[in-house]
């Protein structure tokens, strides 16, 4: 009998129990005890999500695998209980979901958009856009979402550039890695997309050098995370024009604090955390898959590398 623990909400236990009892039938696993609250010693598997509270692997001595339902993995890499494989979350729910939101909001940036939909004095002001062959598009992070997205923007016809901490091939899209490759990336960004994971090395990345490098106007949307950019840094650029409008959908705080400055900022669009999210029906085929995968003695899907973060 595999026991596999649930670790995560009482909303998230009736989003998900129905669609993984259902995936693990269907991946013939079993026979299988799926719950909440085991006893920890009885534990194969935990299906782990950072806000069920559980931070102590100690007493979890079967433990085979932590099995992520976020595709952020930062608030647990560096916990010295966990001494087992790590997976995060990566599905085709959380794919779609992103593409959907990063391609929607490039198009309203490289469209003008906002000037049409609000527009109080009622100016007729025929600006035409510049064809998507013309304006270029940077998405910081290449991993399976920014990849999704890029190639996304490419069947659009967009001048896309990519960058990465390590280096990355993929058609129709210009590729670079490091610190060089990130000025010179930055230096095109027109629109520039930020899909990195958190980590010491990418917290910060825009901040008033980098994003001064960027063509003088331009646009910063950043459904990834919060701790990517420097907020006083972002808010100065604003102010003086540098960057002309952020659309944020990730914060250092969430939610975010009535209080806070991008609420009222003319040149900010807050959105709540929405450009992707864990669907229970795809995200269980994913954790049905590895269950399978980890008593086959196969190789984990999205392992996570403990010293990357990632």
């Amino acid at each position: 009998m595999l026991n596999i623990e649930f670790a995560a909400s009482d909303e998230a236990w009736c989003e998900f129990e129905a669609p993984l009892r259902n995936a693990f039938s269907r991946a013939e696993i079993g026979p299988f005890h799926l719950a909440r609250g085991q006893e920890p010693a009885s534990v194969d598997y935990v299906i782990y999500s950072p806000r069920a509270g559980l931070q102590d692997f100690t007493p979890y001595t079967r433990l085979k695998a932590v099995l992520s339902l976020w595709a952020g993995v930062e608030s647990i890499t560096g916990n010295s209980t966990l001494t087992v494989p790590l997976t995060r979350m990566v599905d085709r729910g959380l794919r779609e979901g992103m593409t959907e939101w990063v391609t929607g909001h490039v198009l309203r940036h490289h469209l003008g958009m906002d000037a049409q939909i609000v527009n109080p004095d009622n100016d007729w002001c025929p600006i035409v856009p510049p064809l998507a062959r013309d304006r270029h598009v940077a998405i910081l992070g290449l991993g399976a979402l920014g990849q999704a997205c890029a190639e996304a923007l490419v069947a659009l016809n967009f001048n896309v550039h990519g960058w990465s901490r390590s280096p990355k091939s993929l058609p129709g899209v210009s590729c670079e890695h490091g610190d060089a490759g990130l000025e010179r990336v930055l230096g095109l960004a027109e629109i520039c997309v930020l899909l990195l994971p958190s980590t010491p090395d990418t917290q910060n990345i825009l901040n008033a050098k980098t994003l001064g490098l960027m063509p003088k106007g331009a646009t910063i949307l950043n459904p990834g995370r919060g701790p990517l950019i420097d907020d006083a840094a972002l808010l100065n650029a604003l102010k003086n024009g540098q960057i002309g409008h952020a659309t944020l959908d990730v914060f250092r705080q969430e939610p975010l604090p009535k209080d806070h400055p991008f609420w009222i900022h003319p040149g900010v669009t807050v959105t709540p955390h929405i450009a992707s999210e864990t669907r229970p029906n795809t995200a269980s085929e994913v954790i049905a898959e590895n269950v399978r995968r980890s008593e086959a003695g196969e190789d984990l899907l999205y392992l996570v590398d403990r010293a990357a973060g990632y």
